[in-house]
């Protein structure tokens, strides 16, 4: 079984003992009912599993009920199970063909006897009606393809790899050349073989890339069989953005552009298309912020925006045929720009991150830009061997209107701190994580004027 991280949210959901339930959510194929399942064998005496594509007929359970014991009792028959309290898990997989199960969940949560876990793909499109509802008993999680470190430990190798680079990322030494080398090499797998567990599963079971090309233009087919599944009236338009997410981020500002989609268009009336995508996790978009100031999101704009694939396995499986090779032998004459830009920010997104990025005439763009410990953070993707070129990053951090205590460069091979330059070898994105809010906050303002 590969290991993953979000299994230690589903821990926290076991320790919390039913006192909310738990909503999954995440695109289609990153492995969240197979997790599902693992967790619920190993701490659960009784499961009972509803998957209601493969069960249409078990959306009778939610119809025409009168109290939440009705569907208790609706839910042991069809399961020909009992249900012990504390020991039962009800796993409702594919939630969104039932939204009528949603509605019910406060008053299940309440009667205590089952614990909750609700799934599925597109939850982000087809609930966003319902979820409101349970407002305080009912949690949301989303998982995401494997991040790289996943991936690393997927390919069996030891924790300790991981920890030396941290080591080095943290202190800004050198890693030890062994190590370096290593990461590098798993790293250009990554960006053939992504993070999609059973392209992954694929790959260790065969090392086989065309096995693994395979794999990933099966996902690439269900994805637009969904799109045309869940939104007929846009469909066309919706997978008309989709198939341009590689060629635009091609380009040499990686910016998307509305008109490649159809002439003349606006980016407001294309919104529902993007919103569709995004909300489905398919496609995770990057938009422009005007100052680079803290809080980001004030002066971020909608209309301009780059968009990337959820898994960088599956960009390259969108590229021409034979490219995983070159990618997997580090060739010169591959533009490793708009991968290295996408796994970027598929580490972001990942690990807590809204991605945004700054574009300006004065000066330039820098891709992207982050809100960490309270600031700003610039980040660059360099792919060549002239990664000290960054004009647009070296113009922001000289102007005195703002403050950046250090900005990062990703590039191919380096590890130095220069002044408030970061350059950090590509693999390290996986260490940077948004900060956590913390658990508790305590501020008193003193004893009341007498």
């Amino acid at each position: 079984m590969i290991k993953r991280k979000f299994y230690a949210r589903l821990e926290k959901f076991y320790s919390d003992n039913g006192r909310y339930a738990l909503l999954v959510d995440g695109a289609r194929q990153v492995g969240k009912t197979f997790l599902i399942e693992e967790f619920a064998r190993s701490h659960y005496e009784n499961v009972i599993e509803i998957n209601f594509i493969k069960e249409a007929n078990a959306r009778l359970i939610f119809q025409n009920i009168e109290n939440e014991s009705e569907i208790l009792e609706k839910l042991s028959a069809y399961s020909h199970k009992a249900l012990r309290r504390g020991q039962t898990l009800v796993f409702l997989d594919e939630i969104q063909e039932c939204p009528e199960a949603v509605t019910f969940i406060k008053f299940l949560v309440q009667e205590g006897t089952c614990h909750y876990i609700l799934s599925g793909s597109l939850l982000g499109v087809e609930l966003k009606d319902v979820r409101s509802f349970p407002v305080g008993f009912m949690d949301e999680a989303r998982m995401y393809p494997l991040d790289f470190e996943e991936f690393v430990l997927a390919n069996g190798e030891r924790q300790i790899l991981i920890d030396a680079a941290r080591a080095a990322w943290e202190s800004g030494s050198p890693l030890d050349p062994l190590y370096h080398g290593r990461l590098k090499k798993l790293f250009r797998l990554y960006l053939v073989v992504g993070g999609m567990p059973a392209v992954v599963q694929k790959y260790l079971d065969t090392h086989d890339i065309a096995a693994v090309v395979s794999e990933q233009k099966k996902i690439l087919v269900e994805y637009r069989k969904d799109i045309s599944k869940y939104d007929k009236e846009n469909s066309l338009r919706i997978r008309e953005v989709f198939d341009r997410i590689a060629p635009e981020l091609n380009k040499k500002n990686k910016r998307f552009y509305i008109n490649s989609v159809k002439e003349g268009d606006r980016a407001e009336r294309l919104e529902d298309e993007f919103i569709w995508l995004r909300e489905a996790g398919v496609a995770l978009p990057s938009y422009v912020v005007d100052e680079p100031k803290v809080p980001l999101v004030l002066s971020k704009r909608a209309n301009l925006f780059k968009l990337f694939m959820n898994d960088v396995g599956l960009l390259a499986a969108t590229y021409m045929d034979g490219i995983q090779l070159k990618m997997l032998n580090g060739e010169t004459d591959i533009n490793f720009g708009a991968v290295y830009e996408n796994v970027v920010a598929q580490e972001l997104v990942a690990h807590g991150f809204l991605p945004t990025y700054y574009s300006s005439r004065e000066h330039g763009e820098v891709d992207f830009v982050l809100e960490r410990d309270a600031k700003v953070l610039p980040v660059e993707v360099k792919s060549g061997k002239h990664y000290k070129r960054h004009r647009a990053l070296t113009h922001l951090l000289s102007d005195p209107e703002y403050d950046f205590p250090e900005s990062i460069v990703f590039d191919d091979d380096a590890l130095k701190i220069e002044g408030r330059v970061r350059y950090m070898p590509i693999y390290m994105a996986m260490f940077l994580h948004k900060d956590d809010f913390p658990e508790t906050m305590i501020f008193d303002i003193g004893a009341p004027v007498t």
